[in-house]
C-alpha cells in the first residue's frame, strides 16, 4: 500500500485582490470574482522563485521524515522556473539536505500532479529499496501573463505559491489508487510562451514584442475544439480513475480540480454530479499550474473537511492537451 503521510503549502505574503486587477485589466470586478472565480491571489516579488515556494513548502515535511531518510525528490510543479534549461531539482535537494536522495523533474504543466502521484506510487511498487518520496511544486505563473493581451484572458487567475507531499508504504492518511490520463495532441500548438526556444530565439525584438509571456495562438479557433471536449474529459479521467480503483462515481466523497473560471467548474460538478460541498474552489488562491489538487488537498485536510473512508480524486488537466487523474482512499485521521 502506497500512501501519502502529509502535505503542506507555501504562499508568499503578496496579494492582489479582484479590485488590483480590474485595474490592469479593464475587467470589472465583479466578473473578475463572479466569472473567473477568483477573489485574490498571491503573488511572489522579484526576490522569490518556484524553486524557494518549493523549498519552503517542503520544509514542514522534515519533521516527519529526517531529511537523510529522504530516497527521491520528485518536482512537479511549473516549467517556468528561476532559469530556463535548468532542473531545479538538484537545488531543492541540496537545500533541504536530502544528501542520500537523488532528484529529477517531471513536467506536464497543469496536469503534472495526478500524474506525479502515479509515477511515485510506480516507482515504490517496482523498487524495494525506496521508501520515502517527496513530491515538491512551485509556481511563479503570475510573472508570465501580459494583462494587456486579450488572447490571454483566461489566464488571469494565474498565481503563485508552493506544494508538497511526503510519500511512504506507512503512517499515511491516504492511500494512493488508480488513475487515468488522457491526452489529445491536436491542441500541441494552441497555448505556449512564443519567445525564448529554439523556434524563436530570445531578441531584442522578442523582448519588445512581448513575445515571452503566454500567449494563445487563436482563442476562437480553440474554444471551438476544446469546448466540446473538455468537460467531456475531465469527466471521463474521473469515471476511469475511481473505477479502476474499485469504487463509482457515488463514492466520490472530495473532488480536487485545478482552479477554473466557475462556469467550468460548475460543468465538471454537474457532469458527476457532485455539489459544490464535495470540491474545492481556489478563489482566494487562483491556478498554480500543476499544484492545485495538492493545495486542494491541503485545505481539505487543515478545514478538517475528509474522514477516515473518504473517497477522493485529484483531477487536472494541462496545456497539450491531458487530463488527468488519481483517485485516493483517507485510511487515517
Amino acid at each position: 500500500m502506497i500512501q501519502i503521510v502529509q502535505t503542506s503549502t507555501f504562499f508568499p505574503p503578496g496579494i492582489e485582490t479582484a479590485k488590483d486587477l480590474e485595474k490592469k485589466t479593464g475587467i470589472p470586478e465583479n466578473v473578475i470574482k463572479e466569472k473567473f472565480g477568483l477573489y485574490e491571489k498571491h503573488v511572489a516579488d522579484s526576490s522569490t522563485h518556484a524553486s524557494n515556494m518549493a523549498i519552503k513548502a517542503a520544509l514542514p515535511l522534515l519533521e516527519l521524515v529526517n531529511p537523510l531518510h529522504i530516497d527521491i525528490i520528485i518536482y512537479f510543479g511549473s516549467p517556468f522556473k528561476d532559469y530556463g534549461v535548468w532542473s531545479s531539482a538538484p537545488k531543492i535537494q541540496y537545500e533541504l539536505g536530502a544528501k542520500n536522495a537523488y532528484a529529477f523533474e517531471i513536467m506536464n504543466v497543469s496536469s503534472c500532479f495526478p500524474i506525479a502521484l502515479k509515477v511515485a506510487k510506480d516507482m515504490l511498487n517496482a523498487d524495494k529499496t525506496v521508501n520515502h518520496i517527496l513530491l515538491v511544486g512551485g509556481c511563479k505563473e503570475s510573472q508570465i501573463i501580459d494583462y494587456q493581451n486579450p488572447r490571454s484572458r483566461f489566464m488571469f487567475n494565474f498565481a503563485d505559491g508552493g506544494a508538497a507531499t511526503l510519500l511512504s508504504r506507512t503512517n499515511g492518511k491516504f492511500e494512493i489508487l488508480e488513475s487515468a490520463i488522457y491526452t489529445d495532441g491536436s491542441f500541441h500548438d494552441d497555448i505556449r510562451v512564443p519567445a525564448g526556444g529554439s523556434v524563436l530565439p530570445a531578441s531584442h525584438d522578442t523582448v519588445e514584442g512581448n513575445l515571452h509571456y503566454i500567449d494563445v495562438r487563436d482563442p476562437a479557433d480553440m474554444k471551438e475544439r476544446l469546448d466540446p471536449v473538455s468537460v467531456a474529459n475531465f469527466v471521463r479521467v474521473v469515471i476511469d480513475s475511481v473505477e479502476k480503483s474499485g469504487y463509482s462515481l457515488k463514492d466520490i466523497d472530495m473532488l480536487l480540480p485545478l482552479h477554473t473560471k466557475r462556469s467550468m467548474f460548475s460543468q465538471i460538478l454537474s457532469g458527476l454530479n457532485l455539489s459544490e460541498e464535495k470540491a474545492m474552489y481556489l478563489d482566494h488562491h487562483g491556478h498554480m499550474s500543476a499544484l492545485d489538487p495538492l493545495v486542494g488537498l491541503d485545505f481539505a485536510e487543515s478545514e478538517s473537511k475528509l474522514k477516515k473512508g473518504d473517497i477522493v480524486v485529484a483531477v487536472s488537466a494541462g496545456t497539450g492537451y491531458t487530463w488527468a487523474a488519481t483517485t485516493l482512499r483517507k485510511i487515517r485521521d
